[in-house]
C-alpha cells in the first residue's frame, strides 16, 4: 500500500469548496426539483391495476430510486462538514436546509405508503407480478403495511413539518452544544485544552489517578450542561410519544423493531440469553480489578488497559494491518480498504473542533463512503477503523442493488462492521509474541462482549424505563440520574463501586433524532456476526461470496428471514443467541488461564 501521510478525508472530490461549496448549492436545488418530480409521479398514481397505472407506478419507483440516492448525498456530505468542524458557522444553515428536505420527503414517501396502502389485495397481486418491481416488491409491500400504522396523510404531513423545528432542532441544539464544550486537564505538569471527543479518548489511559481525573472533569462538563440536555433528551422523547399516542401505539419499542425489521420476541431472546450467561463477565470484572489492584472497578476502570504500558501503532501500521488481516479472509474485502486508505475516505486526524465518536456515512450517488474517527494510535482505536470500515464495505458491495434496497436496518449494518471487527482482534491475537501482549489485546477483546452485553444492555434498560416515565411528563435531570445508575448496576449486576449518573447526557445517542432506541441493534450485529464469522473460520464453501450475498440481501427481508437464509437459524429461539455468546465466553476461559 502507497504511504499514508494525511490522515483528513477528501471531501472536495464530491463537492469543492467546503461548506461554501457552489457546486453543493446546486446539488440542492437539483435534491429540491427532484423531490417536487417524485411528488407528481406520487399523485398521478391511482389504485387500479391498470397497464398505464402499473407503468406509471414503474416510473415512479425509477424516480423515488434516483431522488433518494441525490438526496442521501446531499444528507452526507453535510455530516461530514458537520463532524469535521463543530464550529463551522457555515454548516449550520445547511443543518436546517437538511431538515427541511428531510420533513419534505418524510411527506412524501408517507403518501406513497398511503397510496400503496389504499390499493386492494386483488388489484396489488396484479401490480406485484409486474417483472420490474421483483427486485424492490419486499420494500413495496413493507410500504404498504406501515401504511396500515400510520395517520391519515393531512395528520402524517403535519408531523413532518413540525418535526423540523418542534424535534430535529432539539438534536441539532445537542451537537452544537457539545461542539463548542471544552475540557481542561492537567497532563505532565501542565494544563491541555481537549475538545470531548479527545477528552474521552484519554479514559484508556493506563494510570487510574488520571483517568478519574479526566472522569471528574468530564462529569463536571455534563453536569453544568445537565439542565440543556434534560430539556433535549425530554423534548426529543416527548415528541416521539405524541406521535405515538395518535398513531395508537403503545409500545415505545414499536418503532424501533419496525425500523430493524425484527420482531419482540427476536430481542426478548437475545436479551435473555444475554442475562443468562453475565456471570461468567462479573468474574472476570473481578479479576481484572485483582490485576489492576484495586478492590473494585469503577465505571471508568471497565475500558482501562491491564497494562501500565500500552502499545500504540501509527496510522499507517494499524492500516496495513487491517488490510492484511481482511485478505486472509477477503481478498475483495481488502482491496477495498486498500482503496479507502489510499484515496483519503478517511478522516482520523486527531485535532480539537471534530465532533466525538465515530461513523461511516454513504455517498451513493457518487458510489462513495467516508469513515470519520479520531486515531490516537490504540488497539482499540485500530478495531474502531476496522469495524467502520466493514460499514463501508458493505456499502460497497450495495452500489449496483436498487438504492431502495440499500436502506438495510441498523442491527444488520453492525453485522458487517462487527464483524470486521473480529477479524481484526483475533489477528492482534494471533500475531502476539509475548504473553502479556496476548493478555492485554485478549482483555481489549473481552472489553468489546462487556460494552454489548453490560454497557449497550444500561441504554437499553435506561431509554425503556425513561420513555415509560415520560408519558406521565417531564422527567427531572436528578431522576434521569437515577434511572441511569439503576440501569447500569442492573446491567453490570452491581459489579462496581461507582457509574456515571450522566452517562444519559453524554451519549450521543440518546439524542440522535434519526432512530430511536440506538442501543439494541449493536449488540444484534455483534452476536449475529459471530455466527457469520463462525461460517467464515470453518470455511464453508466460498465463504467470500457467500458473504457478500448476505450483505446484498440486508434491504430486502427481516433479520429472521436473512438467518434462517443464510445461517439456517431462529432468531427468535434463544438457542442462537446462547451459542453466540458462549463463543464470547470462550475469551474470558482463556483469559483466566492467563492471569
Amino acid at each position: 500500500m502507497k504511504p499514508l501521510k494525511d490522515l483528513t478525508w477528501d471531501l472536495e472530490i464530491i463537492f469543492p469548496g467546503g461548506s461554501k461549496s457552489t457546486k453543493f448549492r446546486e446539488h440542492l436545488t437539483i435534491v429540491d426539483q427532484e423531490l417536487d418530480k417524485l411528488d407528481a409521479y406520487i399523485n398521478q398514481l391511482q389504485p387500479k391495476a391498470t397497464k398505464e397505472n402499473i407503468e406509471a407506478l414503474i416510473d415512479l419507483c425509477q424516480q423515488m430510486e434516483s431522488t433518494t440516492k441525490l438526496m442521501r448525498e446531499a444528507f452526507a456530505f453535510i455530516s461530514c462538514l458537520h463532524a469535521q468542524d463543530t464550529n463551522d458557522q457555515h454548516v449550520q444553515p445547511l443543518l436546517g436546509e437538511r431538515s427541511q428536505l428531510n420533513a419534505k420527503f418524510g411527506g412524501i414517501q408517507t403518501k406513497l405508503k398511503q397510496k400503496l396502502g389504499a390499493i386492494t389485495e386483488e388489484d396489488w397481486s396484479l401490480f406485484s407480478q409486474h417483472e420490474s418491481l421483483q427486485e424492490i416488491i419486499f420494500v413495496l409491500e413493507e410500504y404498504r403495511e406501515q401504511a396500515q400504522n400510520l395517520l391519515p396523510l393531512e395528520q402524517e404531513a403535519l408531523i413532518n413539518d413540525l418535526a423540523k423545528d418542534g424535534y430535529h432542532a432539539w438534536g441539532q441544539m445537542y451537537d452544537v452544544i457539545v461542539g463548542n464544550m471544552e475540557i481542561t486537564l492537567e497532563e505532565k505538569g501542565s494544563l491541555q485544552h481537549y475538545s470531548i471527543g479527545q477528552a474521552t479518548n484519554k479514559l484508556t489511559d493506563p494510570n487510574r489517578r488520571f483517568r478519574q481525573h479526566v472522569f471528574t472533569k468530564l462529569s463536571a462538563a455534563w453536569e453544568e450542561q445537565a439542565d440543556l440536555f434534560g430539556q433535549t433528551i425530554n423534548h426529543l422523547a416527548g415528541f416521539r410519544l405524541e406521535t405515538y399516542k395518535h398513531r395508537g401505539w403503545e409500545n415505545v419499542l414499536k418503532e424501533p423493531l419496525m425500523i430493524n425489521r425484527m420482531k419482540q420476541e427476536t430481542l426478548d431472546a437475545m436479551w435473555t440469553a444475554i442475562t443468562k450467561y453475565k456471570g461468567q463477565f462479573v468474574h472476570y470484572l473481578n479479576k481484572k480489578a485483582e490485576l489492576l489492584d484495586i478492590d473494585t472497578l469503577s465505571i471508568y476502570d471497565v475500558t482501562a488497559p491491564i497494562s501500565e504500558t500500552v502499545q500504540t501503532y501509527t496510522y499507517e501500521e494499524g492500516a496495513n494491518f487491517i488490510v492484511d488481516q481482511f485478505r486472509k479472509f477477503s481478498p475483495k474485502m481488502a482491496d477495498f480498504a486498500e482503496m479507502a486508505f489510499e484515496k483519503r475516505w478517511i478522516e482520523a486526524e486527531d485535532r480539537p473542533g471534530k465532533r466525538p465518536g465515530g461513523f461511516c456515512t454513504s455517498f451513493p450517488h457518487s458510489e462513495q463512503t467516508r469513515i470519520f474517527m479520531t486515531y490516537s494510535g490504540t488497539a482499540s482505536n485500530i478495531a474502531t477503523l476496522a469495524h467502520e470500515l466493514g460499514h463501508a464495505y458493505h456499502q460497497h458491495v450495495m452500489n449496483d442493488v436498487n438504492a431502495l434496497n440499500q436502506r438495510y436496518a441498523m442491527n444488520v449494518a453492525e453485522t458487517a462492521s462487527t464483524f470486521a471487527e473480529m477479524i481484526v482482534a483475533d489477528a492482534s491475537l494471533q500475531a502476539a509474541t509475548s504473553k502479556e501482549e496476548k493478555k492485554a489485546l485478549l482483555e481489549d477483546k473481552i472489553q468489546r462482549s462487556v460494552a454489548f452485553f453490560m454497557n449497550i444492555h444500561a441504554r437499553f434498560l435506561f431509554e425503556t424505563r425513561f420513555y415509560e416515565e415520560r408519558k406521565q411528563g417531564i422527567v427531572s435531570v436528578e431522576r434521569l440520574n437515577q434511572l441511569m445508575v439503576e440501569a447500569q448496576k442492573e446491567a453490570y449486576c452491581e459489579t462496581l463501586s461507582e457509574y456515571d449518573p450522566n452517562f444519559w447526557a453524554s451519549k450521543l445517542h440518546f439524542h440522535i433524532t434519526g432512530v430511536p432506541f440506538y442501543n439494541f441493534p449493536y449488540t444484534f450485529g455483534y452476536l449475529f456476526s459471530n455466527g457469520v464469522y463462525a461460517k467464515a473460520k470453518n470455511g464453508e464453501g466460498s465463504f467470500e461470496e457467500a458473504y457478500i450475498s448476505l450483505l446484498r440481501d440486508t434491504g430486502r427481508m427481516t433479520v429472521e428471514d436473512l438467518a434462517k437464509k443464510h445461517l439456517n437459524v431462529d432468531l427468535t429461539e434463544t438457542a442462537f443467541w446462547e451459542e453466540a455468546v458462549l463463543e464470547c465466553m470462550k475469551d474470558v476461559d482463556e483469559f483466566m488461564k492467563l492471569v
